[in-house]
């Protein structure tokens, strides 16, 4: 069992992986379900894109989070920073995400209103546009606020303990 000093220091690697974790689990149930497996759950058609919305909503607000964080992070860390990782990466890769997602909730939109013209492999195609981009950043953005990365860059633990998430 770690002890309390590690807990601390991979404090924010721990928060950020369960926000993460549901939304792994949030897109891969939509792709789950969007063949229509969401009549298995007792769901309409109406439901099921209103739950769909939920990740574009949760990884929106995430996002707009992280804009705050983002700027503490990036006085250590040039991952964080706009115009570094290497280029700013996770940026990059934000912008990456926020492209699909706006595709994504476009297309959820306009199949609510026409739901006549809902098609279950065009919003497999549109997640799988996004997915791999997704999933790649939410592992490296939790490894890059690990103990290890943290240690790295310099920060102290008091300084991490101070980091508003």
């Amino acid at each position: 069992m770690p002890s309390r000093e590690d807990r601390e220091w991979n404090r924010l690697a721990v928060h950020m992986d369960q926000f993460h974790s549901h939304f792994r689990y949030e897109f891969n149930r939509v792709y789950t379900l969007a063949d229509g497996g969401f009549h298995k759950e007792g769901m309409t058609l109406p439901r099921f894109l209103r739950e769909a919305q939920q990740l574009y909503t949760h990884l929106d607000m995430h996002h707009r989070i992280e804009t705050y964080i983002f700027p503490v992070l990036a006085k250590k860390m040039p991952q964080f920073k706009e115009g570094a990782r290497e280029s700013g990466e996770h940026l990059k890769k934000h912008k990456g995400i926020h492209d699909g997602l706006e595709k994504y909730d476009a297309f959820l939109r306009n199949s609510l209103e026409n739901q006549s013209e809902y098609n279950p492999t065009k919003l497999r195609e549109i997640m799988d546009g996004f997915k791999e981009v997704l999933f790649t950043h939410l592992d490296e953005e939790v490894k890059d606020l690990g103990a290890e990365s943290m240690k790295k860059a310099g920060w102290t633990l008091d300084e991490i303990r101070r980091i508003p998430m």
